[in-house]
């Protein structure tokens, strides 16, 4: 009996471990943790002006060397290396007097000659007289009349002599063509110049208006070309298409001017064509021989998809983004992306729709093909 009792609690103690244990496994199995929380929002639907965008450089509207064109000795500077001149401001003197007695020389031969062709006018309208008359050979009268002729000959070189002695003299003043900055003179005071042919004295640059030169592709050519076709523009309509510069230190396209000209043809070298703009640069921010960001309007008014340019992703095949689809799973989507627009939105020209969930935050827990749980993005902002 006693044996009989002590087998029945030892049987009850077996079965009570069993169950504690069958208990504690049943605690310790693996509960899958829960999805996680990712910021979804979706594309923002907006009305834009798509743009081409490329890079250029600035040129000077207007550079010219100036050289001396006759030859003597500089004997005056009138203008500091580096200053803004006038049209017609004179900035190098050569020595005038040689010039000026060549002058003098020229325009007492040309009183010579007239004085001698009124001579022989009026030897000829005597001969012509006589003649009438019969009182005169005629030989004598084309004697006159030649005499006249040679004459007036001579007075015509004698005042081209002038004219070209006044030119001379003329040349001795090197003035500004434009208004413009002149560079650092390349001679001093007291060089001997035009010897040998003209000397370069200096340069005078004008860069207010500014022209930027750049060059597009054969496909934004063709695209440019559809959109003139569908606004019913032509080649003459091209100065009424506005162009936005910027430079690389500053922020936008601050810098705004008109297409100035396209080139009749593709480089059949480089396949592309050759583009100018020209813009108003009053307080010449704008230097020659910038690099510049170009922004020229392609069309206006366009509807677009944008996102966050913080969501896109890049892998070897393009640009993607992560996007929860109605079971809540994460899909990775190649995209076609276009320009930035403002407050740092990307237009997404083909990949989503306007109903798709893109993941906008926490994409770091977004994998694709797992399961998550999507918060708005202006929820999870107002949760903070």
């Amino acid at each position: 009996m006693k044996r009989s009792i002590e087998r029945g609690l030892a049987g009850a103690a077996l079965l009570g471990l069993a169950v504690i244990l069958l208990g504690c496994n049943e605690k310790q199995a693996y509960q899958p943790p829960p999805p996680a929380e990712v910021h979804i929002a979706q594309p923002v639907q907006r009305n834009l002006t798509r743009y081409i965008e490329v890079t250029g450089q600035t040129n000077a509207a207007k550079r010219v060397d100036l050289v001396a064109r006759v030859q003597g000795t500089l004997t005056g500077i009138r203008h500091k290396d580096g200053a803004e001149v006038k049209k017609g401001d004179v900035l190098f003197v050569i020595e005038q007097d040689n010039y000026k007695l060549n002058l003098q020389l020229a325009e007492a031969s040309e009183t010579q000659q007239n004085v001698l062709l009124a001579q022989a006018d009026a030897d000829l309208a005597r001969q012509k007289q006589l003649a009438s008359r019969q009182a005169a050979s005629e030989a004598a009268l084309d004697n006159a009349l030649s005499k006249r002729d040679s004459t007036a000959a001579a007075r015509d070189q004698a005042t081209a002599q002038v004219a070209q002695a006044k030119l001379n003299l003329a040349y001795t003043e090197v003035k500004a063509p434009f208004d413009g900055i002149v560079s650092a003179r390349k001679v001093d005071e007291g060089a001997l110049v035009g010897v040998g042919g003209p000397t370069q004295l200096a340069s005078i640059v004008q860069s207010d208006p500014i022209q930027v030169k750049f060059s597009l592709d054969e496909q934004l050519v063709l695209r440019i070309r559809q959109a003139m076709h569908e606004r019913d523009l032509t080649l003459a309509a091209l100065g009424t298409i506005p162009v936005e510069v910027g430079l690389n230190t500053e922020k936008g396209y601050p810098h705004r001017g008109r297409l100035d000209y396209v080139a009749p043809e593709l480089d059949a070298g480089s396949g592309t064509l050759s583009a100018r703009a020209e813009l108003p640069n009053p307080a010449r921010v704008l230097l020659p021989g910038v690099f510049v960001r170009v922004r020229v309007p392609l069309q206006r008014d366009v509807p677009a998809l944008l996102v966050p340019d913080s969501a896109l992703g890049a892998s070897q095949t393009g640009r993607y983004l992560l996007v929860v689809n109605r079971q809540d799973v994460v899909e990775q989507r190649p995209v076609e992306t276009g320009e930035l627009s403002e407050g740092g939105l990307r237009v997404i020209v083909a990949g989503v729709g306007p109903e798709d969930r893109v993941v906008v935050g926490q994409a770091e827990r977004a994998l694709p093909g797992a399961k998550v749980r999507p918060v708005t993005a202006a929820a999870a902002m107002a949760r903070r």
